[in-house]
Order: C-alpha cells, then structure tokens, then sequence
C-alpha cells in the first residue's frame, strides 16, 4: 500500500498481469483498480491462509517496507511467512526490496560483509552511508536478516537495493548492477524502481543476485564515477530490456 506498491500493481495491471494483493490496509488501495485483495498482516500470518493464497501464482513481489518504530522486525518476519508459503504452495520466484546500505549491513548470515561495496563512490562511502546507517540502524539490521532468510529459501530470489526513493516521475529508465550498487547512484524515483523490479522479474540472470538499482547523478566530479554500470529501460508497450555488469566484492 505504499508508494512502490501502489505502481508495481498499476504498472503490472498496465501489461496485462493478473494481481493479487495482499496488504496489512486495503483501505488504502484504489478500488479502481479491480484487483483482488487479501487483508492480512505479513508479520503474524497465519502459514496456511498464505500459503492458499499463493496456489496458482507465478510469482510474489514484495514492496514491503517500514512506516513507524512499531514495524521493526516485520521485514524478516514476514520474509520467514512469505518464503515458507511459497515452499508449501510451490510457488517459485520472488523479488523483494531491501536498500543499498544492506550490502555493507552484517548479519548472521553474512557476518563480514566487505566494509565498502564496490559500486558506491568516495562520496557515498565516506560521508553519506555512515550517517544513514547510524540513523537507520534498526531498519538496515531487520532487512539485512531478512535478506539471509530469503537466501536461504528453497526460491528463485532476487532482492534490489536501492538508494534513496523519491515521488518523482516513471522515466523507464534507471541503472542496475549485479552484486553491487550502482556507482553514482543517489537516488530512484518510487514508479521506475517498480519498473525495474517487473523488468528483473523476468530476467533469469538476476536470481540469486542482490541488484544494485538507481538513477546516476549526472554530475561528474574528481573521484565520482557517474558511468553506468548498467541501462535499463522499459517501453511503454510493456517490452523490457535489461544488461547488467557483474562486479566482484573487495
């Protein structure tokens, strides 16, 4: 029912999906839309009335994200209920969100994670992601376990990292990089994460990949590498194309 969520069902209805949502408040969603919706709360749902609700389905895209200090925890709780629903429903592939500060986040699963992802700049490193991920601290911890849970599922998973979303306009194109975040990326608009994430749905290169997804700044400064990892662009006739570039972790 947030902002992703309301353009990834928008943007699926728009090339012809068949949606189902579940959501904690459909009060929240346009009734406009027509779609079929379950009420229910990821954080304490019941296994056996998720996993009926994923029978039949080709896929679940997660845009599940924290409002308040009272969501803490619900990403990985809800990444236990979801992967386990899909085990018993035999329902094979997932996309989900987690950020970019997460490649850098240790967990249990990944207790040395490398102190500074290949993708972000000088600038990033240095100044910006330290103060996120004091601020953020608790949100990062919970999305970074449940990135290990998922991992862990017997899924087809990708998980994106974005940077910081924003309410600007559905461009149809942004950056991706495979294992890494995208070098220059400061920010993506809410509708072309959307898009990406239908885009890399389908791309059988991006499962078991954590994808780095952005927009790049276009200014270029000593030190700040504003190439594209990657370009990924999304028609309006609903074609998409995606090329990624692999980066190794130092």
């Amino acid at each position: 029912t947030g902002g992703v969520g309301h353009h990834l069902v928008q943007q699926a209805l728009a090339r012809g999906d068949q949606v189902l949502v579940i959501a904690r408040d459909p009060s929240r969603l346009d009734p406009a839309w027509g779609v079929d919706v379950v009420p229910m709360d990821l954080q304490s749902a019941d296994h056996d009335d998720l996993s009926s609700c994923f029978h039949g389905v080709d896929a679940v895209v997660s845009a599940l994200g924290t409002r308040s200090v009272g969501d803490r925890g619900i990403l990985s709780a809800a990444a236990r209920s979801v992967t386990a629903a899909m085990t018993a429903s035999g329902v094979r592939r997932y996309i989900g969100i987690s950020a970019a500060p997460v490649a850098t986040t240790p967990s249990p699963g990944r207790p040395s994670p490398p102190t500074h992802d290949p993708g972000d700049d000088a600038m990033t490193r240095y100044v910006m992601m330290p103060i996120v991920k004091r601020v953020f601290a608790g949100t990062y911890a919970d999305a970074a376990l449940m990135e290990d849970i998922v991992r862990a599922g017997d899924i087809d998973w990708t998980i994106v990292r974005p940077p910081r979303l924003t309410n600007g306009p559905v461009t149809g194109r942004f950056r991706i990089a495979v294992d890494a975040n995208v070098r220059g990326g400061r920010s993506i608009s809410r509708g072309d994460l959307a898009s990406a994430m239908l885009a890399l749905l389908e791309d059988d290169g991006a499962v078991g990949h954590a994808v780095g997804v952005a927009h790049v700044c276009p200014i270029t400064r000593r030190g700040v590498d504003s190439r594209p990892n990657a370009v990924g662009t999304t028609g309006c006739s609903g074609s998409r194309h995606v090329r990624r570039e692999s980066r190794s972790r130092d």
